[in-house]
């Protein structure tokens, strides 16, 4: 005798859809005249904010004036040639003497590379391998993200084209600040992650 569930499952497959093919990628996908420009909109309206500075100077220049910076105690910078002058009121930590992820759970502020941005919705694609523990683009109470200035797409089909998964690794597309809105509809800026985001697009990494 069959069970109701066999009788639902055989009803099912007699009434499967018609197979289709899978539809292309190719198209006419959204392109701005100025990425940047578009990038920096849409971060502002997600709640982030955006600084083009000419080099890592520039960064520098902006941290020192950057509140969140200022408050914080604890800095983690991975951002290479990145310095920090001697004698400033910070200096950020000794990420390689860290062993476990959950040390780092009282960074103030964070200062990572990125790989790439999308101006469509001012996403960052950030690679784990250039960090020591990927949950520093999360743990950090402020979050500031460094990117080359030419190194930005304005789709995300234009993204995921740039991506290659040929080894094991992890990568993540981040935009804005931690936020949700499940709690009565009402926006919440760092509900579970960095409480402010950065993107710094400078035109030399030197």
């Amino acid at each position: 005798m069959s069970t109701s569930r066999e009788e639902i499952l055989k009803s099912i497959r007699k009434h499967l859809p018609e197979s289709s093919p899978m539809p292309t990628l190719d198209g006419p996908w959204i392109q701005y005249p100025d990425p940047v420009d578009q990038f920096g909109k849409v971060l502002t309206m997600i709640g982030g904010r955006m600084i083009c500075v000419p080099d890592l100077a520039g960064v520098q220049a902006d941290l020192q004036s950057h509140e969140p910076f200022l408050k914080s105690k604890r800095i983690l910078s991975e951002v290479p040639r990145l310095k920090f002058p001697e004698g400033a009121a910070v200096s950020p930590l000794d990420v390689a003497a860290v062993v476990a992820a959950g040390e780092l759970a009282d960074v103030d502020f964070a200062i990572l590379p990125g790989e790439f941005a999308v101006a469509e919705n001012a996403a960052v694609w950030c690679e784990g391998a250039r960090v020591r523990h990927r949950a520093e683009y999360f743990i950090c109470e402020h979050l500031a993200v460094v990117v080359k200035a030419s190194e930005i797409v304005s789709n995300m089909h234009e993204a995921y084209e740039r991506l290659s998964f040929t080894t094991r690794g992890f990568g993540a597309f981040i935009a804005g600040p931690s936020k949700t809105a499940d709690i009565e509809q009402s926006l919440v800026i760092g509900a579970h992650g960095p409480r402010s985001h950065t993107v710094y697009f400078v035109d030399s990494l030197e």
